[in-house]
């Protein structure tokens, strides 16, 4: 893959294609985790690309190392005319508050974070309901009743998964023990593999055989514990099955790929409208997944429940709560 300098104070910007700059109306700006860090932007940068499949569109491409340079960035491409630029994560989300009201002929697409603006669109997905499912599978999978969780970054969104997990556990068995860490408070806690594979190894000590990994690059280091020490894990935004087969009991994707294509074709077919966009169980924005890595792992009886909750979910039967919207964690 080629890269380009925007300035010289900035990353490069990866370039796209072969196409020559002028036909490239589109962007989308990678947060730190960087375009390959097999879950979350990963499964972005596989939406444009499909997008660019089905309608021969080309795009730029961009990574912010840090959350400053994620302004510098924006600008940069911002500068270019560019008719919509899909920016990654919620950490950019003051950088696309500043610069898009900079470039007010600009379109922004945030995806998991949100901003008020009149050229901004901000996707957010209900973890809640996704990590629901994987919740009832480990508690299900379980055999010392025992289920952990290791997040990244202490914030609301992160417990909003740690929420949604202990819900599905506890409806399942309501006296199943789920055990909570995070990996830090700062960042940092995102690439840290080292520490999440130890709290993962506190967790299995303490008697926890099926640990649920939301720490982006230090969740990899969760899921490795947990086939280092025989026990399950579980993966997280992109479909991590593969990495650990036989020991990644199902993931809990967060369908980021689907979010940047549908932004991206509505932009081409002028139907892009700015405010926000919710994406659930019921809408395809959430979901765990079953597929030949874990199809031993998966009992006829996990899958049935696990489905079943699914439809409660989106039939309503089943409401699940969101920690972010103010409510305490019920269980």
């Amino acid at each position: 893959m080629k890269f380009k300098s925007l300035s010289a104070t900035l990353a490069v910007l990866c370039v796209a294609g072969s196409a020559v700059a002028s036909e490239r109306h589109l962007g989308i700006v990678y947060d730190a985790g960087g375009r390959f860090d097999k879950s979350f932007n990963q499964s972005g940068a596989e939406g444009a690309a499909r997008f660019k499949k089905d309608t021969g569109l080309d795009y730029y491409e961009a990574q912010a190392a840090s959350d400053i340079q994620s302004e510098q960035v924006l600008r940069a491409l911002a500068r270019k005319k560019l008719d919509l630029i899909a920016v990654i994560g919620f950490s950019q989300a003051q950088s696309v508050t500043k610069v898009s009201k900079e470039f007010p002929n600009v379109r922004f697409v945030i995806v998991d974070g949100v901003v008020q603006g009149p050229n901004v669109n901000s996707v957010v997905f209900k973890e809640e309901e996704g990590s629901y499912l994987v919740g009832v599978a480990a508690s299900m999978a379980s055999k010392s009743k025992k289920v952990g969780f290791v997040g990244g970054m202490d914030i609301p969104l992160i417990r909003n998964f740690a929420c949604g997990y202990a819900q599905g556990a506890k409806a399942v068995n309501p006296k199943a023990e789920v055990y909570q860490n995070m990996v830090g408070t700062t960042s940092a806690a995102w690439n840290d593999p080292a520490k999440g594979g130890e709290l993962a190894r506190a967790q299995f000590d303490r008697g926890v055989d099926v640990v649920f990994a939301v720490a982006g690059g230090s969740g990899l280091g969760v899921l490795q514990k947990a086939k280092e020490q025989n026990k399950l894990g579980i993966g997280v935004d992109s479909n991590q099955n593969y990495l650990h087969p036989g020991h990644v009991l199902t993931s809990m994707v967060k369908r980021v790929d689907n979010a940047i294509y549908d932004e991206f074709m509505k932009q081409k077919n002028g139907t892009w409208t700015a405010g926000m966009t919710h994406k659930g169980l019921k809408e395809g924005g959430v979901d765990w997944t079953l597929d030949k890595y874990n199809r031993s792992l998966i009992t006829p009886e996990i899958e049935a429940k696990v489905n079943e909750a699914k439809t409660n979910i989106v039939n309503g039967k089943v409401k699940v709560i969101d920690y972010r919207a103010g409510n305490s964690c019920p269980v």
